[in-house]
């Protein structure tokens, strides 16, 4: 991935986020909930972008 997409995507995310935030009238419990999961996400597929975790769905739970 160049780094031109993964500015370019995060301007995307970061911009839509604020929109909703901004312009779609909820309870702000659901937008606090909405900004954290859009966070974790981005977090993850950062994570994963740079190769620094794994693919998710190989990893297993218990024994």
């Amino acid at each position: 991935m160049s780094l031109i997409n993964l500015i370019v995507t995060l301007v995307v995310v970061g911009v839509a986020l604020w929109a909703i935030n901004t312009y779609l009238p909820m309870d702000r419990k659901i937008k606090n909930i909405l900004n954290v999961v859009v966070v974790i996400l981005v977090v993850i597929w950062l994570l994963r972008a740079f190769g620094l975790l794994g693919d998710i769905g190989a990893m297993r739970v218990g024994g």
